[in-house]
């Protein structure tokens, strides 16, 4: 083959690389932008059963990870899946399911159950098929569990408007709020932490081609906490009515999270502090950091 073979058949390489990436990113920004509303979906004037705004809107994350055009990434084919081509929202779903688990987790331990009152079954199966492994793809698969994990909260709903009821109502008491906030919290503060690490846990370095894995996966908590952030600010919006501060201290830790889980570089750089190349784990953790001290703030006033 001659040598302007040779350049015309790298160039098209090349080309058709970057055309891939630029999908996949372009892709990823569209598929980031959940369609769905709180304020739309629970208007103001439109009365609801405590727990319904949350197991929905609980639902609604999921499902878009589930339904999206390439679906459930972490357990995929290489090229697809966790360290080629489509790694960064493989990454990405890997910290939106560890979110959701520890938001269904405290949803059915506290929010709907009190000392010794008996748990919700469809939450107990919710939190269980959600707690399957991410990157599993057979016996079961991933999908298969979590798609059952939306349906009982989808049942869970359904049972708040039975006659008689049959799911457990979610309490609205601020101790039990204070454990999701802390929780919450706790996520963002290990979020945090692997934003600036440098080494891994055998010790050896994160290579600049690492950091991404690192930014996408925190980014997986926020989006979480984006959404049910303003589903939890609607189910206690009477608490909030008599205590203007949190409201107010709600809104300023969904900004942040908004932010952060929209944030999409086409290339996650990881430039030094006084370098000319941005640092995006860097710009990422500020809004991280934002939205986990409000959260702060938000429980010193539920505590008092």
């Amino acid at each position: 083959m001659s040598l302007r073979k040779l350049v015309l058949a790298g160039v098209i390489v090349l080309t058709v690389f970057f055309l891939i990436i630029l999908g996949l990113h372009v892709g990823q920004i569209r598929h980031d932008r959940l369609d769905y509303s709180v304020s739309q979906a629970f208007p103001p004037d439109k009365p609801f059963v405590p727990g319904e705004v949350y197991a929905t809107t609980l639902a609604a994350v999921m499902e878009n990870e589930l339904n999206g055009f390439f679906g459930w990434r972490p357990n995929d084919f290489f090229l697809w899946g966790m360290h080629v081509m489509a790694d960064n929202n493989a990454n990405r779903q890997l910290g939106i399911i560890m979110a959701v688990r520890e938001t269904t987790r405290v949803f059915k331990d506290h929010l709907t159950k009190v000392s010794s009152n008996e748990y919700d079954p469809n939450l107990v199966i919710a939190d269980t098929d959600f707690r399957n492994d991410a990157q599993k793809w057979i016996l079961p698969s991933a999908e298969s569990k979590y798609r059952d994990g939306v349906r009982h909260l989808h049942l869970y709903v359904a049972g708040l408007h039975a006659n008689p009821e049959t799911s457990r109502e979610l309490n609205q008491r601020n101790v039990e709020l204070v454990r999701l906030i802390q929780s919450w919290g706790d996520m963002l503060g290990d979020a945090h932490a692997n934003l600036y690490r440098t080494r891994k846990d055998d010790g050896s370095a994160v290579h600049a081609w690492e950091v991404d894995d690192y930014f996408y996966h925190a980014q997986g908590y926020a989006a979480v906490m984006y959404y049910m952030m303003q589903a939890v600010k609607r189910e206690y919006h009477q608490a909030l009515t008599t205590k203007p501060v949190l409201a107010q201290l709600f809104d300023e830790s969904i900004d942040p999270l908004g932010k952060a889980a929209m944030m999409k570089p086409l290339v996650v750089l990881d430039g030094s502090p006084d370098g000319v190349f941005a640092n995006h784990r860097r710009n990422l953790d500020a809004y991280i950091s934002e939205a986990r001290q409000k959260m702060y703030s938000i429980r010193e006033e539920l505590e008092r």
